[in-house]
């Protein structure tokens, strides 16, 4: 069979609109209004559903459900997960600090950032504002980006931090604050606020600002690197690869029967149990509920559950040519030869033998190149969404992605080709019939 993709954004594209999981999941929308999906919303008493008709459903914003119902929906249930959320600084309330000539911005730290190489980088701000409504329990909820580089977070000068290639230990606290001005730009009669500053770009008055939910981002874009252009370096590859793939899989699929299904939680990289995150009962509400508008009761739901699969996708962590010894001996991913099928012993992934076993018939029947991926025995290595949505859905689960180096830094390293790969896998996973 060959497979048919409907060619969306390329990836870096993608990248560049993705800037917080508000605008990931803003973007997502966009190229499923594109392509005919009908949103519906969890507030709604009752859903009306039509075969193969196409659905989505924003969860607060920064998680988004997307599926197709086809006939015989009990035929066989498929699943792809992928999380919207990355490393990145937020900010925090009362945030802007105008000190000593300074504009400064306090954040917190979200997510296992590689803090150094946020210096001496150009940053922008990006989320939800969150403005006074019609009434208080309807605020106006508005994204924005502010799309320019308006922060930087400086390095000590080695003149002044002479073992500063000793290595460094970076205050989150202190030495993490974006600059965004000199204390002359700050000069107006009343104290400056970043109110103020947001107020300006959404054009509304500053008063009217309630709350925010803001990060700073890597503005620089990807670039295609290497003699043949075949790595690419670009912010946020962990974990909008697979977001990407998700969503080129569930636009492409085309099965005669059976309940097609992606879903992109947020805060993975803090836990994921959170409303929005692959810890909640989202997912387990909205199978039920899709399930009642075709008649189907909760023990046919659970049942189907069983015989389900779900492809849980993150990245994964390339052989490091200058680190060898920090990866597997004999499972060590190289970029551009396939995507990472993950397992681990103790269930950080929970891909399990028959499910590792599908996927690799999927990636052998349409010639998608496919490696194993275990951790180094003495290094634990990070988790995913896979194991923790496994327990709210106990449905078997392969946990797969693209391979990386950097993964975490404000840039991270791919191989071109893998991107391709995995798309490719999410489209087999939505085609291919049983």
């Amino acid at each position: 069979m060959i497979i048919r993709m409907k060619k969306q954004d390329n990836l870096q594209d993608f990248i560049k609109g993705a800037t917080s999981a508000f605008h990931t999941v803003s973007a997502t929308e966009g190229i499923f209004k594109k392509e005919g999906f009908v949103q519906l919303d969890l507030t709604q008493d009752r859903w009306d559903l039509n075969i193969c008709d196409k659905y989505y459903i924003k969860l607060y914003d920064s998680s988004i459900v997307a599926f197709v119902p086809h006939r015989n929906i009990r035929k066989n249930m498929r699943i792809a997960a992928a999380h919207t959320d990355f490393p990145c600084l937020k900010v925090k309330p009362n945030s802007l600090i105008l000190k000593e000539g300074y504009g400064k911005v306090n954040v917190e730290v979200y997510g296992g950032m590689i803090l150094h190489t946020w210096l001496d980088r150009p940053l922008s701000l990006a989320g939800k504002v969150v403005l006074q409504g019609e009434d208080v329990f309807t605020p106006e909820e508005r994204l924005v980006d502010f799309k320019r580089p308006i922060g930087v977070i400086p390095s000590l000068a080695i003149h002044q931090n002479r073992k500063v290639n000793e290595g460094i230990a970076l205050n989150r606290q202190k030495e993490m604050l974006p600059i965004i001005m000199l204390d002359e730009a700050a000069k107006t009669e009343e104290k400056l606020t970043l109110e103020m500053l947001l107020a300006k770009e959404l054009k509304c008055k500053p008063e009217a600002i309630l709350s925010y939910e803001l990060n700073f981002y890597q503005w620089e874009k990807g670039t295609e690197v290497g003699i043949n252009n075949e790595l690419l370096v670009c912010p946020r590859l962990d974990n909008l690869t697979s977001v990407k793939a998700c969503i080129d899989g569930i636009v492409s699929c085309n099965h005669n029967e059976g309940l097609d299904v992606i879903v992109l939680f947020d805060n993975e990289e803090v836990g994921s149990r959170t409303k929005q995150g692959a810890g909640s009962v989202l997912l387990m509400n909205v199978l039920e509920r899709i399930y009642k508008v075709f008649k189907h009761d909760r023990t046919h739901l659970l049942a189907d559950i069983h015989k389900g699969l779900m492809l849980s996708m993150d990245a994964a962590h390339a052989l490091h040519p200058n680190f060898p010894e920090t990866t597997d001996i004999t499972n060590h991913p190289i970029m551009n030869k396939g995507i990472a099928i993950k397992q681990a012993a103790n269930q950080a992934y929970a891909s399990d033998a028959r499910g590792i076993a599908i996927v690799k018939g999927l990636c052998k029947l349409h010639n998608i190149p496919c490696q194993p991926f275990v951790n180094n025995s003495n290094i634990p290595g990070g988790s995913t969404l896979g194991s923790i949505a496994s327990t709210l859905l106990p449905m078997p689960i392969v946990d797969i992605g693209v391979p990386l180096l950097g993964m975490h830094s404000a840039v991270e390293t791919m191989g071109v080709k893998d991107q391709e790969s995995l798309e490719r896998l999410a489209v087999a996973f939505f085609t291919e019939a049983e």
